[in-house]
C-alpha cells in the first residue's frame, strides 16, 4: 500500500516528499516460455476477432465461411447424388479459392503486427524477459496456425463428408492427409510474406495493399505469362515462370511430389527435378521470411 510521510518544513514551505512504498512481487517468475506462449494465443484469438469487438470478428469468420461453404456443398451434392468421387480433388481447393485465403492474409497479418508499430509498443515486449526471435516466433506461428486453420478446416468437411457418402476410406485418407500436407506448407509460406510485407508500414490500410499486391498480382502476372508461354508452344517455360508466384509454387510443389493435377496450362506441373527446385525456393522463402522478421524487429526493438 502507498505511504504519505510528510517531512519537517519550514513555515510557509509547501514542499513535500512521498513514500510511494510500492511492494515488490514475490510470486513465481514464469519466464520466457509462459510469455510466448501468451503472446501466441493472444495473436492467434486476434486473427479471428476473439477477445476483441464485434466489428473485429466480421471479416475473418466471414471468410472463414466462405471458405467452408464450398466444401460443404460439395459433401452435400455428393451424398445426394451417390456420387463416386468428390467434385474437387483436397490438394485442388486451396488453389481454387486462393483469393479467399490472399484477403485473409492481406486483413489479418498488418493487424498481427502493424499495431504493435504504430503505438510503439515492440520496445515494451523487449523490457521483459520476452526477447526478439520470442516476438517473431509467436506472430509468424500464431498467423500461420490461424492460415492452417482456415484452409484445413474445409478438407475435413470435405473428408467427414466423402466418408458419410461412403467413398473409398483409403484413397479419401491418402488425398485428405495430401491436402494437409499442401495447406501446411501453403499457410507457412502466405504467413511469412504476409508479415514481413506488413511488417514494413505502420499503417494497416498501406499494409493491406500492399500484402494483397504481393500475392494477387505476382499470381494474375505469373498465369498470364504462362498462358502466353503455352499458346507460344514454349511449354518448357512454363514450369520456371511459376516460380516467381507464391500460389504457383505450392501447385508446383504438390503435382510434383503430392500428385495433384496442376493448375498450369495445360495441366501439365513441373517434373521432379523441377519440382525439387519449387521446394527449395518454397522453403528459401519461408527461412528468409523469418530472418527478415528477425532483422526488422531487431532494429525496432533498440
Amino acid at each position: 500500500m502507498a505511504t504519505e510521510q510528510p517531512v519537517a518544513r519550514a513555515a510557509g514551505d509547501q514542499t513535500r516528499i512521498h513514500n510511494i512504498g510500492y511492494r515488490n512481487y514475490d510470486g513465481p517468475r514464469l519466464g520466457r516460455a509462459y510469455a510466448r506462449r501468451s503472446l501466441y494465443s493472444q495473436s492467434l484469438r486476434g486473427a479471428y476477432g476473439l477477445g476483441r469487438s464485434a466489428k473485429s470478428k466480421v471479416l475473418p469468420m466471414l471468410l472463414f465461411v466462405v471458405m467452408c461453404l464450398p466444401a460443404a456443398i460439395m459433401v452435400a451434392v455428393a451424398v445426394a447424388t451417390k456420387a463416386n468421387d468428390l467434385p474437387v480433388d483436397y490438394t485442388r481447393y486451396a488453389i481454387v479459392l486462393q483469393a479467399v485465403i490472399s484477403l485473409y492474409v492481406a486483413s489479418q497479418a498488418p493487424q498481427s503486427v502493424s499495431r504493435d508499430l504504430r503505438f510503439k509498443t515492440v520496445p515494451l515486449y523487449f523490457s521483459r524477459p520476452i526477447e526478439t526471435s520470442d516476438y517473431v516466433r509467436a506472430k509468424y506461428a500464431s498467423l500461420a496456425s490461424a492460415l492452417f486453420i482456415l484452409t484445413a478446416a474445409p478438407l475435413l468437411v470435405l473428408y467427414v463428408g466423402a466418408l458419410l457418402a461412403k467413398l473409398d476410406f483409403a484413397d479419401q485418407t491418402k488425398g485428405f492427409a495430401q491436402g494437409l500436407v499442401s495447406v501446411a506448407l501453403l499457410s507457412l509460406l502466405f504467413a511469412g510474406l504476409g508479415l514481413v510485407v506488413a511488417s514494413v508500414t505502420p499503417r494497416r490500410g498501406f499494409g493491406i495493399a500492399a500484402v494483397i499486391a504481393v500475392l494477387t498480382i505476382t499470381y494474375g502476372a505469373v498465369s498470364t505469362l504462362q498462358a502466353i508461354a503455352d499458346v507460344q508452344g514454349s511449354s518448357g517455360a512454363v514450369a520456371w515462370i511459376g516460380l516467381f508466384s507464391p500460389i504457383t509454387l505450392i501447385d508446383g510443389v504438390q503435382s510434383a511430389f503430392l500428385g495433384a493435377t496442376s493448375a498450369f496450362p495445360g495441366g501439365i506441373g513441373p517434373s521432379n527435378g523441377e519440382g525439387a527446385v519449387y521446394v527449395l525456393v518454397t522453403l528459401g522463402l519461408i527461412a528468409g521470411a523469418y530472418g527478415l522478421l528477425m532483422r526488422r524487429y531487431t532494429k525496432v526493438g533498440l
